[in-house]
């Protein structure tokens, strides 16, 4: 089996896995994974991806076009995983709209990000210090996408990291989709912790 088969069925598998937790609301939500330092798939602009075909990720270059051979339209956001594969070495990026991770981004849109502290779930992420914190930046959903990829690039630095845009969604990044899925889960659990706390607290 060759390196494209392998990475179509790794992205096929997470896409499988987000869509049994119903994070594709509406055709919602994007997903690639590299293939070499020259071409990434990404989902196809527009799909049910609670369904499996074999139209569900086109290969795209470095700079996001599509190469022939491939049917459909690559993402709408697919500049954002150009991104995170031109200024890193991680393997996979995943983007999905939960109503978690928009309330979350409404909740503290204005401040520009938010931090999660004390949380066992944070190990995920790799950091086991006492009472460790983790921060997620938000930026605002600019509907102009080469603008949106502008401003979501300033926070890609790490070969792993997420960025949450208000209104819309988290992207999430990591060294293979392995790593990616394992980090979005764990956002997604503090996203929903957070929310369920404020409410009983009355906030």
């Amino acid at each position: 089996m060759n390196t494209l088969q392998l990475r179509w069925n790794d992205l096929a598998d997470v896409k499988r896995e987000l869509a049994a937790r119903d994070w594709f609301p509406g055709t919602s939500g994007n997903l690639s994974i590299k293939v070499d330092d020259a071409s990434f798939l990404v989902t196809a602009s527009g799909k049910d991806k609670r369904k499996e075909t074999a139209e569900d990720f086109l290969l795209v270059d470095a700079a996001g076009t599509a190469i022939d051979g491939f049917a459909g339209k690559p993402s709408a956001e697919t500049l954002l995983h150009v991104e995170v594969y031109g200024k890193t070495d991680a393997g996979c990026s995943l983007h999905v709209h939960t109503v978690d991770n928009n309330v979350i981004g409404e909740l503290y849109g204005e401040e520009g990000e938010v931090t999660f502290t004390g949380q066992e779930i944070i190990k995920a992420f790799g950091v086991w210090e006492e009472n460790a914190s983790v921060t997620v930046p938000i930026i605002l959903n600019h509907a102009d996408i080469p603008t949106l990829a502008k401003e979501f690039g300033k926070y890609v630095r790490a070969d792993n990291g997420a960025v949450l845009i208000r209104n819309h969604g988290i992207t999430v990044w990591g060294r293979d989709a392995f790593e990616a899925k394992k980090f979005l889960e764990a956002y997604e659990f503090l996203f929903s912790w957070h929310i369920k706390l404020l409410m009983l607290k009355g906030r």
